[in-house]
């Protein structure tokens, strides 16, 4: 009768199961993945042109590369728990809202350094982030694009939408009406989507001096709302 003891339990469990995975192997793409991570959080500080910028979210992303690195490691020597992984992070759910689109983009990029690090595809996950981050700062920083901008005017007299239509027409290079409202108290809400000339603002000066008009706002428009 064959007696089995604890140490055979435990050497056969887990020993083996790790004996395949390399330290050094481990190491290189762990660095690798950190050095990409700070390469990402570098480009994503150059480039980023939102309204808040958030230290905290680029850090995330340097941790999530060394984070997807390390699980690529883990599993790569072993199927069942490749299996078992995939299982149990399909019960994750990330709740945070994105409303950036680019920053949907620098998640990605992350999670893809941190898979090819892992796997130990290093030239493939240098190359490739060298020729996204060149994108991405050319396109970016070089690249200016005219946003439009949003006019918002409140008045109380209808018969002043001529002189506003003359003003903001005299201004501006492009322009559309987008809405018009009719508030409480017979007041009028207007809202113009405009393109200025040379950003030229001072027209806003000429529409609050109408008579009748109650307020006049611009907003930049770019994906998030900027007074």
């Amino acid at each position: 009768m064959e007696i089995t003891n604890f140490k055979d339990i435990f050497k056969s469990s887990i020993l083996e199961k790790t004996s395949s995975i390399s330290i050094v192997d481990a190491l290189i793409g762990m660095l690798v993945a950190l050095v990409l991570g700070l390469f990402i959080y570098m480009i994503y500080k150059k480039t980023f042109t939102g309204v808040i910028y958030s230290h905290t979210f680029n850090i995330s992303l340097i941790i999530m590369a060394l984070a997807t690195a390390l699980i690529i490691i883990g599993i790569s020597s072993n199927v069942l728990l490749s299996l078992g992984m995939v299982g149990a992070l399909s019960i994750v759910r990330f709740r945070t809202p994105i409303k950036d689109p680019m920053d949907i983009v620098y998640i990605f990029w992350a999670i893809v350094v941190g898979i090819l690090c892992g796997a130990g595809f290093i030239a493939l996950a240098v190359t490739g982030s060298l020729l996204i981050g060149l994108v991405l700062f050319f396109f970016v920083n070089k690249i200016k694009i005219e946003n439009p901008y949003l006019l918002v005017i409140r008045y109380n007299e209808n018969s002043i939408e001529n002189s506003l239509e003359h003003v903001i027409s005299g201004h501006a290079k492009k322009h559309s009406l987008k809405s018009k409202s009719v508030m409480p108290g017979n007041d009028f809400e207007v809202t113009y989507e405009i393109r200025v000339k040379e950003n030229d603002m001072s027209f806003i000066n000429n529409i609050s001096a109408i008579e009748g008009v109650k307020s006049a706002i611009m907003l930049s428009y770019d994906g998030n709302f900027t007074a």
